[in-house]
């Protein structure tokens, strides 16, 4: 990766280099890092998450060097620059039909995706579902063992660069119809109800004490959301926005609420 980071940058800064074969090897070489899992958008660590900003300018230099290809599923035709991706079988990955996922995003040994979409970048690990008609956007990050339930969306985010990648961390849950999008940062095991709506600039309030806190961007650990609303006052009146309430902590009775049976994470049986 330490080889490949520069050439991209350059690529990036002086677009007439991308007709040379060597940058255009890096550019896939790059990409196809990020479909193994050897590369991450974004990578955890001691200080926090680390965006790899060079990464999402290589799967947007990816699209400017590759043509538009022709491809047949079945009795479904595409017409795209980016293939899909192939022999899950051998990732030991469950890919029930219509879900498609394209080249360039990595999912781990275990993954279940029901008919749903995971685009380019997105990294989806072990154990996680990502339910009917969910949307799994651009270089989002998805843990472990996690539930984004049936027409939930996982934003996607290429540009602009500086942007941070929508992150969920292993257990968590996300309810049917949530649209989790602009960055923001779901902790290990919490839980979000169903259409709830969080962005960079959603007020996501804790109401379990005497004294309200507020979070933008994050959701803490183990908490448990759902959707609510909030007065402000506008010069035609005051009205009603929209907002996060955290109305507690995952507890066991929740668990059962919100986890998958085992029966369908395992392969061996479906």
């Amino acid at each position: 990766m330490t080889t490949l980071a520069p050439i991209i940058e350059e690529a990036w800064k002086d677009t007439s280099l991308l007709r040379q074969p060597a940058v255009q090897t890096a550019i896939e070489a790059a990409i196809e890092a990020l479909d193994q899992g050897k590369a991450r958008v974004a990578t955890p660590g001691p200080g926090g998450w680390q965006v790899n900003h060079w990464l999402k300018k290589a799967v947007l230099l990816y699209f400017r060097i590759k043509g538009m290809v022709a491809s047949e599923a079945g009795p479904m035709a595409f017409h795209d620059k980016i293939p899909l991706k192939q022999n899950f079988k051998e990732m030991g990955v469950r890919m029930v039909p219509p879900a498609v996922a394209r080249y360039g995003a990595f999912l781990n040994k275990g993954a279940i995706l029901m008919a749903s979409y995971v685009n380019i970048g997105a990294y989806v690990d072990e154990g996680t579902m990502v339910d009917i008609n969910a949307v799994v956007g651009s270089c989002a990050q998805l843990g472990k063992h996690i539930h984004v339930s049936g027409g939930a969306t996982i934003g996607g985010v290429l540009e602009p660069l500086q942007a941070t990648p929508v992150i969920i961390e292993d257990g968590a849950f996300i309810g049917a119809g949530c649209a989790i999008v602009e960055g923001v940062h779901v902790r290990r095991e919490a839980v979000i109800g169903a259409n709830v709506t969080l962005t960079a600039s959603t007020r996501i309030i804790d109401v379990t004490q005497a004294k309200a806190k507020e979070y933008r961007g994050y959701v803490p650990e183990r908490a448990v959301v759902i959707a609510g609303c909030w007065p402000k006052d506008f010069p035609a009146g005051q009205y009603h926005v929209p907002c996060a309430l955290i109305i507690g902590q995952r507890t066991a009775k929740t668990d059962l609420k919100v986890s998958l049976n085992e029966v369908l994470r395992d392969s061996a049986f479906v």
